[in-house]
């Protein structure tokens, strides 16, 4: 696994695959620490992961330096993702026990009948480079404090970032082997499913990578949560305040790079204020600082690869062959690194990878509406339903119009965010299953029911 710093495209670091004879090895640890840690009280656990949130403070600098030079994110936004890794494990420290408590049902007399939740055992995560902090903590933080153990397998170009979150829960005092972090390949990936120790698995990637998981999963009978792509509808309605609009979709647009699943994608903006929002859109968009990653004052840095940054700059080639017009932006920087600008399409067809396709980069997409209920079709007319961005100042309209856009997550007046105070996760092509809050730590248990006579 080589490393390369994509702003610099200097090799970084190279790390030894594991073979399937290391995995195996892992696999038999997993199995052996469950049965420990499943019986460990809760609020044991809970302590650890309060444990593990003061080594992410302790910590903070190092490891978004880490994340920075692995994969390109901004050095501002990798202090912000460690610090919301802390705020998730504080969140289910305080709050795990009380999400698992046992649910009482009504009984015959002299009996008394419940249901309570027990850990699987140890659960695969695959997981992505864009958030390589986040993403892993939103996994383990409530599944490893509900009892079971993980087994992280994460993107080849963040090995560093694996590694350190091995360590985090080592330092915190987690039990040897209750998180591993497995160096293996893809091609390992259904094996490690099929293998009788593994009970679960989750995964936040692309549609194809959940097809794979989940069908592997469904053949042997385990449970997956999936959270795959979004091409999330950002809808500007026609009393919309639209400077409030255009500042937070253009960093809805391009934080991170434009490289989120929840990112806003598809900007629906009402023919009454469309001039409007992309004047000042634009404006905001131009004024977001492009460059080095490890300068504070970065808005926007590279890509995380080189193949990623080529491959959307084909989608938006393709889109503008079909008749969109480029508004900004439109072609990778001329200078070191993956570095592609904040780019704005309008005129954009409704047939083209704009409209039809995940752009995973800072290219936003505009469409002019008539009246709301266009902005509602356009919205639904995706195979994605992850999130949806509403934004008019009439309050109760906004709530019936998220209410009618086929999304997991909907927010009005607000970008779309995971937060562990409510359940994050999406339907149609953009995955099943919940993360985070309640919902999200009691996707990895068994509801067992009790009945005591």
């Amino acid at each position: 696994m080589e490393v390369i710093n994509p702003a610099t495209g200097d090799r970084v670091a190279e790390y030894e695959p594991d073979t399937w004879t290391d995995v195996d090895a892992a696999l038999e640890r997993a199995r052996d620490a469950f049965d420990k840690w499943a019986d460990r009280p809760i609020r044991e656990r809970e302590e650890l992961l309060a444990a593990a949130a003061d080594v992410l403070r302790e910590n903070e600098r190092e490891y978004a330096e880490l994340m920075t030079r692995e994969m390109g994110k901004p050095i501002s936004q990798a202090v912000s993702e460690v610090e919301k890794c802390a705020w998730v494990c504080d969140h289910y420290a305080e709050h795990a026990s009380a999400y698992l408590e046992a649910d009482h049902h009504p009984s015959p007399p002299g009996s008394a009948v419940k249901t309570v939740h027990e850990p699987l055992g140890p659960v695969l995560a695959v997981m992505p480079w864009n958030f390589p902090f986040w993403q892993v903590f939103r996994f383990a933080a409530p599944y490893l404090t509900a009892g079971n153990v993980g087994l992280l397998k994460h993107a080849s170009n963040v090995p560093g970032c694996a590694e350190a979150i091995e360590d985090v829960f080592r330092e915190a005092g987690y039990p040897e082997d209750v998180f591993q972090s497995l160096f293996a390949s893809s091609e390992l990936v259904d094996d490690v499913i099929e293998d009788d120790r593994v009970r679960a698995a989750t995964l936040t990637g692309s549609g194809p990578a959940g097809r794979a998981v989940a069908g592997t999963a469904g053949e042997n009978l385990k449970k997956t949560v999936l959270e795959l792509g979004g091409s999330d509808p950002f809808v500007v309605l026609d009393d919309a305040d639209v400077a409030s609009a255009a500042e937070t979709g253009a960093w809805a647009r391009n934080l991170n790079g434009g490289q989120s699943c929840i990112a806003a994608k598809r900007f629906v903006v009402h023919t009454d204020v469309y001039g409007e929002f992309r004047d000042q859109f634009v404006d905001e968009v131009e004024s977001l600082t492009v460059g080095d990653p490890t300068d504070e004052r970065t808005d926007v840095g590279p890509q995380a690869r080189r193949d990623l940054l080529e491959n959307l700059h084909e989608q938006v080639e393709a889109s503008v062959d079909a008749g969109a017009t480029v508004v900004a932006g439109g072609e990778p920087l001329d200078r070191e690194g993956a570095f592609y600008p904040p780019t704005v399409l309008e005129d954009v067809p409704r047939d083209c990878p704009a409209a039809e396709e995940e752009l995973f980069g800072p290219v936003a997409a505009l469409f002019e509406v008539d009246d709301e209920d266009e902005a509602v079709r356009l919205a639904n007319d995706t195979r994605f339903g992850l999130g949806a961005s509403i934004w008019t100042e009439d309050r109760e309209r906004g709530e019936h119009v998220a209410r009618r856009i086929d999304a997991g997550c909907t927010y009005v007046n607000q970008l779309v965010k995971s937060d562990p105070r409510v359940p994050f996760g999406g339907v149609k092509e953009s995955g099943y299953g919940r993360e985070l809050s309640e919902a999200g730590i009691r996707e990895f248990v068994n509801r067992k029911t009790v009945w005591v006579e």
